[in-house]
């Protein structure tokens, strides 16, 4: 047995027993680190990488290159550190077989800005859906730089004919943290619009994220402009 092997052992029983509601924030993320740091005191990284970032919220949302930065922090444990919080946001959006309703501007855009948490670069999403706004499909369409993302329109309309959609929404973020719609974004949505009509299938928003924030082109009447 190794150095480190019994305390380890003992953190493991201890979090099984009785959850993480009894660690403090260190201990919780010296646990964490067991998995990805097989032979070394954790401890003393989870203090450091505390100390870098404030809080266990501020670890799991650094970038993996600084991570790095962090004595005790390898490509893998950066790695992991960043699996970590997408993991969970991946199984929470997957909504453990729950129907996901966007039949509204307030819930679409609840659920847009968690599926566009973590973003860094601009990305386009369409979600397709059916007459009581239920989710049928959620597809990322394109990425790129800010203002750089570049628009399939026939995959856009291949997706809503596959999916039987009744309705189309579309959804991109901005990197810069302001959500109102730029020149570009009047023109995909005039784009998008008119693609979509050709089979019948509405556009029925287009939702601009930035942070915590979105902005509903529907809602500003910028749909009815371009229709």
């Amino acid at each position: 047995m190794g150095l480190h092997d019994g305390h380890r052992e003992k953190m493991r029983e201890r979090f099984l027993l009785g959850g993480l509601d009894s660690f403090a924030d260190h201990e919780a993320l010296e646990l964490l680190l067991f998995y990805a740091i097989p032979r070394q005191d954790t401890n003393a990284t989870a203090h450091r990488l505390l100390q870098r970032y404030g809080s266990l919220t501020g670890v799991l949302n650094a970038p993996a290159e600084d991570l790095q930065k962090v004595e005790g922090i390898g490509e893998n444990a950066a790695v992991f550190l960043k699996l970590v919080p997408e993991f969970c946001r991946k199984a929470q959006l997957s909504g453990d077989g729950k129907e996901t309703i966007l039949n509204s501007t307030e819930k679409a855009g609840e659920y847009l800005i968690e599926r566009f948490r973590g973003e860094r670069e601009e990305v386009i999403y369409q979600l397709c859906l059916d007459r009581k706004g239920k989710l049928l499909a959620c597809k990322r369409l394109a990425e790129g730089d800010a203002d750089s993302a570049e628009l399939n329109i026939r995959r856009l309309v291949e997706n809503a004919l596959l999916s039987s959609a009744s309705a189309v929404l579309l959804a991109h973020n901005h990197p810069s943290g302001i959500a109102l719609p730029s020149r570009e974004d009047y023109v995909t949505t005039e784009r998008v619009q008119q693609a979509l009509k050709t089979v019948g299938v509405p556009l029925v928003d287009h939702i601009i994220v930035a942070d915590e924030d979105f902005v509903s082109m529907a809602d500003s009447g910028i749909l009815t402009k371009t229709s």
